[in-house]
């Protein structure tokens, strides 16, 4: 596997402005998206990445209710970055949630949502049915990732947070990850997003930007597709 770098390529980046398209690109797909296969009422919970909230998830989870699947933004406001104290939040949450309705949960996470939509399920795996990343970083923590300045102007010790990383791995991740990443993102460098560690996760290439991906037509297809009952998520590294 090539280095990781230490942030997404500038060009990359630069392309993140092009997301409206997207968009666009997701309005003409709209009647093949409308034919995904449908849920039956199955619990949904979807987690913003950094710095956004329930509204930036807002049309994923909308095109999943409309799916059939009994869906919920977390309910946390703006995400911080507070990993321990949100991770303390979401455990309590998915527990109840999955007490409520008897039945795991189904965890979708965009970017630092889907790291923390692991975590749950690495702690709470009978609470957690499968979980489906968007250019999640699973390597590093925000050190490959745009926001690492930020981190470091915080005072933030990049190595303990890869060695508290690490320790956690010691308990394995069981749990059925679908983990969507791209090589034109340009706010997590793509060679984060890849788990190496772990023995249950498939890893699919998309061609999208970062910031679009919640609205990106072969993102939802392929979030879509794994939520689905009777589909098996099968692990698979990069080719």
């Amino acid at each position: 596997m090539a280095p990781i770098k230490s942030y997404p390529d500038p060009l990359a980046t630069l392309r993140e402005l092009a997301a409206p398209v997207e968009f666009a690109e997701l309005l003409l797909r709209l009647p093949q998206l409308a034919a995904a296969p449908r849920g039956a009422g199955e619990p949904v919970l979807v987690l913003p990445g950094f710095g956004g909230g329930d509204g930036s998830t807002a049309l994923l989870r909308r095109y999943l209710r409309y799916l059939g699947y009994a869906v919920d933004g977390w309910g946390l406001g703006t995400n911080r970055g507070n990993v321990q104290q949100l991770l303390e939040q979401l455990l309590q949450l998915v527990a109840t949630s999955a007490a409520d309705s008897g039945q795991p949960l189904r965890l979708v996470g965009w970017s630092l949502g889907g790291y923390l939509a692991r975590e749950v399920a690495r702690d709470l795996p009978d609470c957690v049915d499968r979980v489906v990343t968007l250019g999640s970083p699973v390597v590093g923590g925000p050190r490959y990732t745009l926001t690492a300045p930020i981190y470091r102007l915080g005072g933030t010790d990049f190595d303990a947070i890869e060695a508290a990383i690490r320790e956690r791995e010691k308990v394995s991740l069981t749990v059925p990850v679908r983990a969507i990443y791209s090589r034109r993102d340009g706010i997590v460098s793509w060679e984060a997003c890849i788990d190496r560690v772990s023995n249950c996760v498939e890893h699919v290439e998309v061609d999208a930007s970062h910031i679009g991906m919640g609205v990106n037509p072969r993102v939802l297809d392929l979030v879509a597709d794994a939520l689905a009952p009777g589909t098996d998520i099968v692990p698979r590294q990069p080719e």
